[in-house]
């Protein structure tokens, strides 16, 4: 009698059931990830601003020649190559040696996010 080697169709069977419930399981939790990297990167555009007008303020307090903000839309200014044209500032009076909350918005998905800005003469 001749030893066969191999799968058997049950067992070939069972193995597609098992990764069709697996892949059922794993594609809805990857479907939505760039809703996710849209919030993330706004987020970190969102820092960015922030960062720049800190750093900003302290070379103006420092050295006394910083760049001049006296409103939010004046933050992207001091980043190199500006703000994307995805996003949007809020217009906001940013009174000197004054912190203020400006709004960044993602103009494709309308999500918004919040940046620091201190007023710098």
């Amino acid at each position: 009698m001749k030893k066969q080697a191999g799968f058997t169709l049950i067992e070939l069977v069972m193995v597609i059931v098992i990764l069709g419930i697996l892949a059922a399981i794993a594609v809805p939790k990857y479907v939505d990830l760039s809703s996710d990297a849209e919030a993330a990167a706004l987020k970190s555009v969102a820092g960015a601003l922030s960062s720049a007008s800190a750093i900003n303020y302290a070379h103006e307090k420092a050295n006394g020649a910083g760049t001049a903000i006296a409103n939010c839309s004046a933050v992207p200014n001091l980043m190199q190559g500006g703000l994307d044209a995805g996003y949007s500032i809020t217009a906001g009076a940013v009174a000197l040696d004054t912190e203020v909350s400006c709004t960044l918005t993602q103009t494709a998905s309308s999500n918004t996010a919040t940046f620091s800005a201190i007023g710098v003469n």
